[in-house]
Parts: structure tokens; sequence; C-alpha cells
């Protein structure tokens, strides 16, 4: 896959999610779920680890998967905290919560966790290789 396909991706999905996490609440229709901004913060997490890992493995071809992965992971949690900054400080119907912080997290670590599974069966070498 290119890196640069790979790249577009990832940067695609970095603004889907600043965009989402900033936009006016009153714009996003409101469904009665509980906590389900939290279900959302896990997913949008996950998914911007994993493309933020394919990048970087495919990018800095390392010899094993550790780099990109911690690479992917630290720019997750900067990038969630920063989002959560933003929305205290620029935002006038979101606030900043710590939960929110603890799911993407645990997003983050949902990713490991794929990444590391799609490593021991062999999934990501067609991806990530030149």
């Amino acid at each position: 896959m290119p890196k640069y396909l790979l790249l577009s991706i990832a940067l695609l999905w970095t603004g889907i999610v600043s965009y989402l996490c900033l936009v006016n609440s009153n714009e996003i229709p409101v469904v009665n779920i509980p906590n389900l901004d939290k279900c959302i913060h896990t997913f949008f997490h996950l998914v911007f680890t994993f493309v933020w890992f394919l990048f970087f493995a495919r990018q800095l071809q390392y010899n094993s998967i550790s780099k990109p992965l911690i690479f992917s992971a630290v720019l997750s949690f900067a990038f969630g905290i920063t989002i959560e900054i933003l929305q205290s400080l620029f935002t006038t119907t979101r606030s900043a919560d710590v939960l929110d912080v603890v799911a993407n997290l645990v997003g983050t670590t949902l990713a490991i966790f794929v990444v590391l599974s799609c490593n021991k069966f062999n999934i990501l070498k067609s991806i990530i290789k030149k």
C-alpha cells in the first residue's frame, strides 16, 4: 500500500475526529444512550492509533512493530489531551472531560491489541511492506 495513501487516510481520520470533537454540539443529533460519547471516543482512538501505526510502520520501516506502535499510541494520547483542552478553551457547547481521556486510552489500548493480534497472524506484512 503506498505510504501517501496511508498518510492521507491518517490525516483524513484526524481531521474527521477533530471536526466532530470540536463542532458545536447543538449541530449533532441527540441520541439518548447512556455513555454513547465514551464509546465514540473509544472508537475514534482505536481507529486513530491503528491508521497512524500503519503509516509509521510503512514510513519508518523498523525491524519490529514496537517503535511505530509506541509513536502512534503517544500521538493518540497527545491528540486526545489536545482535543479536550481545545474543547475547554474554544467551544461553548462542550467541555473537557477526564472520562473522555480514559475512553481515548481504552481505544488506544484496543488498537495495540489489534496490531499485536494482526502481527501474530502475519496480517500486517502485506500492508506495511514497501
